[in-house]
């Protein structure tokens, strides 16, 4: 019998390398997303592996009818195997600049959006006692950035929601696995079309990966279930630097520098806040020139247990990254007084 996954956000991006890996893996995918066009263009190349394919258009932030795309995935394709929750929405922006709505949105789609998917898995995972839910996060829900102040807090919402649910499923004794991967920067088409209040273009801070590379992980995430999977040795070195040096980078330009190209950004550009924009631009983004094709995730629960070099080293990174840190302060204060 086949394995079937769903995936949220399935039409760019992450969500689409992570469909095609899984149908090259021989698994049955829905995807599900808003965009009509991308869902159908994902749902034609997953099909090329000769599994089955299906495409709903949804939005994450309607509960109910994300309910319905979980019966008729059941319906068509049977039993829901794995779900994956990695919709997200964005704005680049300061905090102040952000309206109400926008913050309502990015917080329906980025962690309601989640909740929401959770509950539906749940609903029919619990009649068999078995199946396994990854949420996609980021360092940022450990650490959060300038210019994301409502995807950041829908990430540590996500995160707290995910804890909770896991020590209930714990304490229910249920075969239910549940998972959060934690990302790098990768090079998706967000940075394209997410909403922004800035003059210059948005742009991943390096390293950056591919999301093909991603999506091998989140594969790895589906077949083992770690509570966590922290993707790359930069997420590793941001979770513990905020674990060790919390608000170290809080009066840091870099935060602001590192997300901003030297290009500006063509404000007639249509975003994807609250409606699909046209096109499809595929897995990636405009990074191809600067992103990893290969990386490697970690299970902090093995590192705590066998891993105590790594952890040292990674202790010593993050280390160094808070005295480059400190140094772009001290550097910025005294370009200042200049």
């Amino acid at each position: 019998m086949s394995t079937t996954v769903v995936i949220t956000g399935a039409s760019a991006g992450i969500g689409r390398a992570a469909a095609l890996e899984f149908a090259r893996e021989g698994c049955n995918v829905a995807l599900l997303a808003r965009g009509v066009e991308r869902l159908e263009s994902t749902a034609r190349q997953a099909a090329g592996f000769g599994v089955e394919a299906l495409a709903i258009p949804v939005d994450v932030a309607d509960a109910a009818a994300l309910d319905a795309a979980a019966e008729r995935v059941e319906r068509e394709l049977g039993a829901i195997d794995v779900w994956i929750n990695n919709a997200m929405a964005t704005i680049f922006a300061p905090a102040c600049a952000i309206r109400s709505d926008e913050f309502r949105r990015v917080t329906e789609v980025t962690y309601l959006g989640q909740v929401h998917g959770t509950m539906a898995a749940l609903r029919r995972m619990r009649r068999r006692n078995e199946g396994t839910i990854i949420q996609i996060g980021s360092a940022l829900s450990y650490r959060a950035m300038p210019l994301q102040s409502a995807y950041c807090a829908a990430k540590f919402a996500v995160r707290a929601f995910t804890d909770a649910l896991r020590s209930e499923l714990a304490y229910e004794g249920s075969r239910i696995r549940i998972t959060m991967v934690q990302l790098p920067a990768v090079n998706t088409p967000r940075f394209d079309w997410a909403r922004s209040r800035m003059a210059e273009k948005a742009r991943p801070v390096a390293p950056i990966f591919q999301p093909e590379a991603i999506a091998r992980e989140i594969v790895r995430a589906a077949r083992e279930a770690p509570c966590e999977l922290w993707v790359g040795r930069s997420t590793v070195n941001a979770i513990i630097a905020a674990m060790l040096l919390p608000g170290a980078v809080d009066h840091a330009r870099e935060g602001y520098a590192g997300q901003l190209t030297a290009d500006l950004r063509d404000s007639a550009r249509p975003d994807n806040l609250f409606s699909p924009p046209s096109g499809d631009p595929g897995a990636r983004g405009r990074f191809d020139n600067q992103a990893h094709t290969t990386v490697t995730g970690f299970d902090p629960v093995r590192l705590r247990a066998g891993g105590l070099l790594f952890v040292l080293t990674s202790i010593a990174g993050a280390f160094v990254a808070g005295a480059f840190v400190f140094g772009r302060i001290v550097n910025g204060r005294a370009a200042v007084r200049r």
